[in-house]
């Protein structure tokens, strides 16, 4: 099986792919470990989308982390359920700003190798802000979500709309038949 859990950041789903992943018992890739280099650099689209076919291409079943729009000719080519993790525009804020602060208090790399550690500054007075970026793509996310959900393109995939957290162990119990 391989599924695809997208959503604005802060919404949830990186913590959603790694759940699925371990119920299922399958990798789990997550985009942003691909993308991100040291110093908050982020990789050519080039050398990211072969990483990406290569990730992809390491297990026949797996579970991808993120969005990045601009690879879904790779990831969404033999993708079987995308899980859109669509939670209203205020708890996904609040879980972002709540997110942030965490990263930015614990100081931990966010990806091994490359440094990248969140800070106050960065999370709230930057233009790199995560909390910028979750309010500036939360609506575009969701209508590009609306209009993927009847694209035409893409009917060989089942796509799964998370609205609440309770939907999310019958999201679980359904992919474990579905397998």
């Amino acid at each position: 099986m391989k599924i695809n859990v997208i959503g604005t950041s802060g919404s949830g789903k990186s913590t959603l792919a790694k759940k699925i992943a371990a119920e299922l018992d399958i990798p789990c890739i997550e985009m942003d470990r691909l993308y991100w280099r040291r110093d908050w650099q982020g990789t050519p689209d080039d050398v990211f989308q072969e990483t990406l076919e290569q990730a992809l291409q390491a297990s026949p079943d797996w579970v991808l982390d993120g969005n990045y729009n601009r690879t879904r000719p790779v990831k969404w080519r033999h993708v079987d359920v995308v899980v859109w993790v669509d939670y209203g525009f205020t708890r996904t804020l609040y879980q972002a700003v709540t997110r942030a602060i965490k990263r930015a208090w614990h100081k931990r790399e966010l990806w091994p190798g490359t440094g990248n550690k969140e800070s106050f500054r960065r999370a709230f007075l930057s233009r790199e802000s995560i909390i910028i970026w979750t309010i500036k793509t939360w609506r575009n996310n969701r209508r590009r979500y609306e209009a993927d959900l009847q694209n035409p393109r893409y009917a060989h995939i089942r796509f799964v709309r998370i609205t609440r957290r309770s939907q999310v162990d019958a999201l679980i119990a359904s992919l474990k038949t579905y397998s």
